[in-house]
């Protein structure tokens, strides 16, 4: 499909509010628990948001598969307002201990771990249940920096997976977003068409993901060059990260997209002024949008535009 620099359609704002991997020793304004999260994602539909992307942390601060904190994050963020709840399915990063055993028995040692598939597919049993889950378009080596460490792991996506989950998704009715890292994930997509996994005229809502090391640069030509590749009648939003998160999110509004921020992205409003809130970012870019002569969707008209049950 052709980026429309013309677009007044109103732009759908996502915002993903905490993130899998850094925690509050990056930002202290990052929300970790349940209660935290639910005020958060208040403040961002108040702000103009209309989606709130969720992951969420144990009582350690680190990322966990634990349904019981991801039934109490939904269960308390629909009891504060009406935000379309999607899941991230990638769930995240652990930092676990004990992880080698020594000669006289003792555990020592610890090492960054990553969801299991199996743990990924049971997302899916959340209660209650969310409005919308994502899925992961390729497998490919996700590079990024947790605490000062480099960390290295291979995202895995496998097409059997990918069509399990969006099986599933189809019999629960709730919506699915597709993330994709560069142009052979949006192939990946339409091979899912070709199979029927999708239905040749299914609405399919794409996030652009720029900026993550192993996947496609935050560049213009790659932004551009990966509009193009998307199935005509597709809705689609940016997702980038860091110091290119405002700029490269603003040209995505530009060229008729919709757009994603908060603390998940971006630790810093700014160079070296560190967010205060997701709601922050969220009405930066509500102000941003205005000024481009888009609105920010309501919840109703998000929903149409992504196919989602009223």
């Amino acid at each position: 499909m052709k980026p429309n620099l013309l677009s007044d359609k109103n732009v759908i704002i996502t915002a993903a509010i905490t993130g899998g991997a850094h925690g509050k020793w990056a930002n202290p304004n990052l929300p970790i628990t349940p209660e935290e999260q639910a005020q958060d994602a208040l403040e961002c539909y108040e702000a103009g948001a209309t989606v709130c992307h969720i992951h969420v942390r144990g009582e350690d601060g680190w990322s966990t598969p634990d349904l019981k904190y991801y039934n109490k994050t939904v269960k308390l963020i629909k009891e504060k307002c009406p935000i379309i709840t999607q899941i991230g399915n990638g769930i995240g990063i652990r930092l676990e201990q004990g992880v080698k055993v020594s000669k006289t028995g003792k555990r020592y040692g610890q090492a960054f771990k990553f969801a299991t598939l199996d743990q990924r597919l049971n997302l899916l049993n959340i209660y209650p249940q969310p409005d919308m889950f994502t899925i992961n378009a390729g497998t490919f080596e996700f590079r990024t920096v947790t605490r000062g460490m480099k960390t290295a792991f291979i995202f895995d996506n496998p097409l059997d997976f990918n069509k399990k989950y969006i099986k599933t998704c189809k019999e629960l009715g709730t919506g699915i977003e597709i993330e994709v890292y560069d142009t052979a994930h949006i192939a990946n997509i339409m091979d899912l068409v070709d199979m029927g996994v999708f239905e040749k005229e299914e609405k399919l809502h794409f996030s652009l993901v720029l900026g993550i090391q192993g996947g496609a640069p935050a560049t213009v030509s790659n932004l551009i060059h990966m509009v193009e590749q998307l199935p005509e009648g597709s809705t689609w939003q940016v997702v980038t990260i860091s110091k290119f998160h405002l700029r490269t999110t603003v040209i995505a509004m530009c060229m008729g997209g919709n757009i994603r921020t908060g603390l998940e992205d971006t630790i810093y409003y700014q160079k070296s002024e560190l967010v205060k809130s997701n709601a922050q970012l969220v009405k930066r870019m509500v102000r941003i949008a205005r000024e481009l002569g888009r609105e920010p969707a309501n919840i109703d008209e998000a929903k149409e535009l992504l196919g989602l049950k009223k």
